[in-house]
């Protein structure tokens, strides 16, 4: 069984038993937290899609960690004029597993 979820402005296709990234959610490490928007819900060859939300889906997911992406460096320059800007970014990360889907 798989659900497609959203969280922090992006989608992303679960299973149980899968660990996944996902943008920051403030929950301590070893906490439970469900998940409830479910766009879409799937097992074999049957798939509910919402309009928008799947109506009493939710996933369950425990907090693995929380941390930082690798840097990601930003680097503009103008040629002949004499300007450079570095620039770098670190974004914020919740590692999740996934226990368990119900649809």
């Amino acid at each position: 069984m798989y659900a497609v979820i959203k969280t922090g402005g992006k989608q992303y296709r679960v299973s149980a038993g899968e660990k996944i990234k996902v943008e920051q959610i403030p929950a301590d490490v070893g906490a439970e937290i469900t998940l409830d928007q479910i766009l879409a819900v799937g097992e074999g060859e049957s798939v509910r899609i919402g309009t928008p939300l799947v109506s009493g889906a939710s996933v369950k997911a425990t907090v693995l960690a929380q941390g930082r992406h690798e840097k990601v460096k930003i680097f503009k320059m103008r040629r002949r004029k004499h300007y450079q800007k570095h620039q770098g970014h670190r974004q914020n990360f919740t590692e999740l597993r996934i226990d368990a889907i119900a649809a």
